[in-house]
């Protein structure tokens, strides 16, 4: 999957610390953190008619992810809601919009690793581009399981959702080399973990199940899915899913912000036949009807 470059975003404006400048004059200080280390955290927003879908919850993980890494200066909620309300009016947005939050740890006063050496508080980056669900939800993905393995909190928390990809972006290499559309990656013990960019569930004998968050985020679509499972007493488990039970499964599908709902119709050389599934199509269609309800977005656009 590769995502095409749209004409519509040739003239956007960009937020910089709360300047709005257009993307080409747009620059970041080669002493701020998300350059020097990858020091970041992110989240990626999509605007439903005028709302940012669930924004209280990515707002609460984008600061939780700071409190881990003991950001200083993080800015307010109130002052990141103000300052995507002005991108979004810049720009004349309302409908089909995804948005990437980034919060720094902030500008160094000299180069290197250390915190102690950033003093002047975080940095945010806000980027809204016109773009509609990333992958072919029709046509469905196609996922290889990747070499590369997702670690446990001993090495590396997954909870802190950072701009330092570098496990998902060597996980893509793979996928892309093997004419695949995004890859699986399992945990260090050999159990299910997510994509390089998307939560994944599977369907079993009627039984929905996706893989614990020990080795990877707490997604907001993932919570969605989970909710909505359990609003329409849709049987759905979360745990322990071992590589071996992946193929077994009836349908499978992935779940994130960039794409929605999404079916794969391959695993490696294991085509998920009927497709789409039966189950995974109704949670698509729950899905989507979720994201038209007044009270699950935060009204940014008249």
């Amino acid at each position: 999957m590769l995502q095409p470059n749209n004409p519509a975003n040739a003239a956007l404006l960009v937020n910089i610390n709360g300047a709005i400048l257009p993307r080409d004059q747009a620059g970041v200080s080669p002493f701020d953190s998300s350059v020097q280390n990858g020091d970041a955290v992110w989240e990626g927003l999509r605007l439903y008619q005028g709302r940012l879908f669930r924004l209280d919850a990515h707002l609460e993980r984008l600061r939780r992810s700071a409190a881990l890494l003991r950001y200083q200066g993080m800015p307010s909620d109130a002052t990141l809601v103000s300052e995507l309300r002005r991108t979004l009016a810049a720009n004349g947005m309302r409908d089909r919009v995804h948005v990437r939050l980034t919060v720094s740890r902030g500008i160094k006063y000299t180069s290197g690793l250390d915190p102690r050496i950033n003093t002047l508080g975080c940095s945010f980056f806000i980027l809204a581009e016109h773009k509609a669900p990333v992958y072919d939800n029709a046509s469905g993905i196609s996922l290889i399981t990747a070499g590369q393995r997702r670690p446990f909190a001993n090495v590396l928390d997954q909870h802190i959702h950072s701009c330092n990809q570098l496990t998902s972006i060597l996980a893509k290499i793979e996928a892309n080399a093997a004419g695949a559309d995004d890859a699986l990656l399992l945990d260090t013990e050999g159990m299910l973990a997510e994509t390089n960019s998307t939560h994944v569930f599977i369907v079993k004998d009627g039984v929905v199940r996706t893989s614990t968050t020990r080795a990877c985020p707490a997604g907001i679509t993932r919570a969605a899915v989970i909710e909505l499972c359990r609003r329409h007493a849709q049987p759905c488990e979360v745990g322990h899913i071992p590589a071996c039970e992946l193929k077994q499964a009836d349908e499978m599908f992935v779940t994130g912000t960039m794409g929605e709902i999404t079916p794969v119709a391959r695993l490696d050389d294991h085509a998920f036949t009927p497709f789409p599934g039966p189950v995974t199509s109704l949670i698509a269609a729950w899905y989507r009807a979720l994201t038209t309800d007044p009270e699950q977005g935060t009204r940014l656009v008249d």
